[in-house]
């Protein structure tokens, strides 16, 4: 069927005015917030129970408090989280995304809000080093830098993606894995609640800045984020909101 070219014409400039990034103003004027995370990467984004929490997600409050607006949250697929921002699904993620050069080119990044990095798990204690790893099947999360680094390892026999971090971990906890690279703080939350795994912490593999993700070239919102995170460590709501989760400040210095 055929459309009527003024039909046409309203449809189109609909199809434009959708496929812009709400502005910090917009937001500011409706009075929240849409934030998307992951929901299963504790400390950082997790449920308890029905519950959203974590480090980010308090994190999160404390901005969107700054900004003067409440928060809508939306909880879905690691790998899902940045499509769903291109097309305005919601208007920033906050999900441990650490800024490359690759995700920089499709979306606009904030001041990282902590610094981390990816290091080894395994059961062997003979397993600490990347040197380590030459030979062994590494289980790592799906769309992660975790993922891409552990590939650009020499001597790797296997690396194993899982759609969820915690699968991964239980690949190593189960044997099916011989090492296991995540972030830092979450290899010491999960060696932390489950002493009897008999899971190690090795060296790291690579070091990254961790920062919120916003709509390519939304600039309005991401000085209004940088603002307030700029805000809250200067009056130690962020190191509260750190030593609560991670105990000890996380802050990129």
């Amino acid at each position: 069927m055929r459309t009527p070219s003024r039909l046409l014409a309203l449809m189109l400039a609909f199809a434009a005015v959708r496929a812009e990034a709400r502005t910090f103003e917009v937001i500011k004027k409706d009075g929240k917030v849409i934030v998307a995370t992951e929901g299963s990467f504790a400390p950082f984004n997790f449920f308890k129970g029905p519950q959203l929490t974590g480090f980010e997600v308090e994190l999160a409050e404390a901005l969107a408090k700054k900004m003067g607006v409440a928060i809508e949250w939306r909880a879905l697929a690691f790998d899902a989280l940045l499509a769903g921002l291109r097309q305005d699904r919601w208007d920033m993620v906050m999900a441990s995304f650490a800024v490359t050069e690759e995700r920089s080119k499709a979306v606009t990044f904030t001041d990282p809000h902590y610094c981390s990095g990816g290091v080894i798990v395994a059961k062997d204690p003979s397993i600490r080093t990347s040197k380590d790893l030459a030979g062994k099947v590494v289980a790592v999360q799906t769309g992660t830098t975790y993922l891409e680094n552990v590939k650009k390892l020499s001597g790797v026999k296997e690396v194993k993606n899982f759609p969820q971090d915690t699968d991964a971990r239980s690949a190593v906890v189960n044997g099916r894995v011989d090492a296991w690279v995540t972030d830092k703080f979450v290899a010491k939350a999960a060696l932390e609640a489950n002493p009897s795994a008999g899971l190690k912490m090795g060296e790291f593999v690579f070091i990254e800045r961790i920062a919120t993700a916003v709509k390519k070239g939304n600039t309005s919102l991401a000085q209004a984020i940088d603002k307030a995170l700029a805000e809250i460590q200067a009056d130690g709501t962020y190191e509260a909101i750190s030593r609560k989760y991670l105990k000890e400040d996380v802050r990129c210095h």
